[in-house]
């Protein structure tokens, strides 16, 4: 019999995780032909997520809690979910009940029909403004950095095969994107019609610093893009002082009499010298999470792992 794992990163989810349990375990009622196992992990959340995990943990020998002794983010948590997990496919989904557990078997199917990875894709999100719109700005990252296909739509519900999680998880860098590691394993992901349910209670824990830090993470993780573009830039910025050097010569035979003014003068040195410092600040955020990186600065800390100890048969 094949096993599903479920792996649900959690935070401020205190009022919310225990129904996308009992949803998850309804869904499995119905699917006999597989067993299941669900990882929590509680991302240092400052509420009583914990409390509400171990009590499911020590319910249910299916069900693992893990909890974080600090904030590391959605993406360490889901490294460390994938880490425990043991199923022959892979479910990721949220513990605020928008990604629901219930239509997880059209992920399934689209793997049983040969694809690697599954992404849900929804028609209408039902996110804050705020949060949609950092979503259209990762989906415009990801297609720059990353080479994502324009058709492929991502996610945070998404299914995937063993072998491509068992590639993800030999990333060890304390930067994960998960994104990222699954488009660096396969290309072979589709998109599978899932309904965005609305939020059970609470709101979103995405604000503009973390989204922030999502997108560094993205592009200097996986892409040299940003260098790049850097170098493209101080060429066609040299390129221009050449023109304009050729322009003053120029200006100087043909009148003479002109009084060059300091305003354009000015401009240029506030504009290459804007140029340099966002040059050297992009160089140095490599640079600082290359040293970072070396120092083995871990991905995540557990500070426990509670599961019920299976009966002895």
């Amino acid at each position: 019999m094949k096993t599903l794992s479920f792996v649900i990163p959690c935070y401020r989810s205190e009022q919310t995780i225990s129904s996308v349990v009992d949803e998850i375990r309804k869904k499995m009622k119905e699917l006999e032909q597989y067993d299941h196992e669900i990882i929590l992990v509680n991302d240092c959340s400052p509420d009583g997520t914990m409390e509400v995990l171990k009590k499911l943990a020590l319910e249910d020998e299916r069900i693992t809690a893990i909890d974080f002794a600090r904030n590391f983010g959605q993406h360490s948590a889901l490294m460390a979910g994938l880490r425990q997990t043991k199923g022959d496919v892979v479910i990721c989904l949220d513990d605020d009940g928008q990604t629901p557990p219930a239509q997880a078997d059209r992920l399934i199917k689209a793997l049983e029909e040969g694809a690697d990875v599954a992404y849900a894709r929804y028609d209408h999100k039902k996110h804050s403004q705020f949060r949609n719109f950092g979503s259209r700005m990762n989906e415009r990252m990801l297609r720059f950095m990353l080479d994502k296909p324009k058709e492929l739509y991502v996610s945070s519900y998404f299914a995937a095969k063993r072998y491509i999680v068992d590639d993800m998880i030999r990333y060890e860098n304390c930067y994960p994107y998960v994104i990222g590691l699954v488009l660096r394993s396969t290309k072979n992901i589709v998109n599978v019609d899932i309904d965005h349910q609305d939020r059970i209670s609470g709101a979103s824990g995405y604000n503009l610093r973390k989204l922030l830090d999502l997108w560094f993470n993205g592009f200097t993780a996986f892409s040299v893009k940003p260098l790049r573009v850097a170098t493209i830039i101080g060429l066609l910025s040299t390129l221009a002082g050449i023109i304009y050097a050729i322009v003053i010569i120029i200006q100087h035979f043909i009148l003479p009499d002109r009084v060059q003014g300091f305003a354009s003068l000015v401009a240029i040195l506030i504009f290459f010298g804007g140029m340099m410092l966002l040059t050297l600040g992009l160089v140095g955020e490599y640079v600082g999470r290359i040293y970072i990186s070396l120092n083995n600065s871990p991905q995540y800390v557990i500070k426990e792992i509670v599961r019920k100890e299976k009966a002895d048969p």
